[in-house]
């Protein structure tokens, strides 16, 4: 990289010698020419006097100031700036250590490393860096770069010390003019629209790209080959919000991946895993899709053996029990009618005998009533032979 600037922090009444380098590329970004419609003939940039009509080389054109509100220019040479009583014209000067999230983000304007300017600049460099790291501050001060002093703000980072040129206060415009009015946001809104938040997770940054770049460098291929472009997909994205939370449901679940409208997800959240998922396809789709047979296969195999065996031993344990306890009723029903045949055994048997001496009394009853009989009809013999 090459220095575009070369200076020193003043940290107290320690002065650190520093260069000063670019830390933002913008020749990826993409840029056009202008060109004349009719024949594409590139389009020059002429300096033209408007005095007298003639173009002014470059040698030729300096600088001037016109106050507000003023139609007079008055001219000001390079000399007379380099004049000026400014103490921040070679040096940036730390004027407070500040929390981080003080900072409007609003104030933040270019961004430049900062790299120690000879052996010397190596320990005070490093001392700084690593007492803003540890007390997690940052410095704010003024340096004075291509001809106009800002406010400027050093980080550590990655090892180094960066220094983020701010705005002045009075250069960030109020947003009064830009705030709607009072709208009434429901619990079950706030919720859902937090539950998005999470359910996005974090962001790679190594999946970040310009996608208008790579569009318009497929278009340009596409022109130069004689062919057309690709068709652009559609996205609804940007359709009207009917019902809102219906929306934040369906983002909810495609930021899940448990289905859902994918449209209603940002585009760029659905680009980037769209463009990730692709990457993971490609690299190792061969073997993704060997292995998930394979899984899938043992997953059928194993699985629906388990399912259907399980019911059937059940069912064959469930029989056996059944018999058993039919088996074992069974006995006990057999056992309780030999018991209740033997106890009526028993029972006749002791009634038999119990029934044969009243036989045998019965018996001698009958002999003594016979005795007795003979003897009255004797006794009557007796008394007519009596009488005779």
């Amino acid at each position: 990289m090459r220095s575009i600037w070369n200076g020193s922090i003043s940290f107290g009444l320690v002065t650190i010698p520093v260069k000063t380098y670019s830390a933002t590329d913008r020749t990826s970004s993409v840029s056009f020419v202008r060109i004349h419609e009719k024949d594409g003939a590139p389009v020059q940039y002429r300096k033209i006097c408007e005095l007298d009509g003639e173009e002014v080389p470059n040698e030729e054109v300096g600088k001037g100031y016109q106050p507000p509100g003023d139609d007079t220019i008055v001219p000001i040479t390079d000399d007379d700036l380099s004049r000026l009583p400014m103490p921040t014209a070679k040096t940036l000067s730390i004027l407070s250590f500040v929390d981080p999230t003080g900072i409007d983000p609003l104030q933040m304007d270019k961004s430049y490393y900062l790299a120690p300017n000879g052996a010397a600049a190596a320990k005070p460099y490093t001392l700084l860096r690593e007492a803003l790291e540890h007390h997690r501050k940052v410095a704010i001060g003024k340096v004075a770069m291509r001809g106009r002093e800002s406010l400027a703000m050093l980080r550590a980072h990655a090892g180094a010390l960066v220094m983020h040129q701010l705005l002045w206060p009075d250069q960030i415009r109020p947003a009064t003019d830009v705030v709607p009015d009072d709208v009434e946001i429901r619990e079950n809104e706030m919720t859902l629209a937090e539950t998005l938040m999470d359910s996005l997770g974090e962001l790679d940054p190594a999946e970040l790209h310009d996608d208008y770049r790579e569009a318009v460098e497929e278009l340009v291929a596409a022109k130069l080959e004689g062919t057309e472009p690709a068709a652009p997909a559609s996205d609804t994205s940007g359709a009207q919000v009917i019902d809102l939370t219906a929306a934040l449901e369906k983002s909810v679940q495609a930021a899940r991946g448990g289905g859902g409208d994918t449209a209603s997800a940002p585009a760029s959240v659905t680009s980037l895993r769209g463009r990730k998922a692709a990457k993971k396809s490609t690299a190792g789709s061969g073997t993704a899709r060997k292995s998930g047979a394979a899984e899938q296969a043992a997953g059928r195999g194993s699985g629906s053996t388990a399912t259907k065996k399980a019911p059937a031993k059940k069912t064959a344990a469930q029989k056996t029990a059944a018999a058993k306890k039919t088996s074992t009723a069974s006995q006990d029903a057999t056992g309780r009618t030999k018991a209740a045949s033997k106890s009526t055994t028993k029972k006749s048997t002791a009634k038999s005998a119990t029934e044969k001496p009243t036989g045998a009394k019965s018996t001698a009853k009958t002999a003594t009533a016979k005795k007795t009989a003979a003897r009255k009809t004797a006794a009557k013999k007796t008394d007519r032979r009596s009488s005779a």
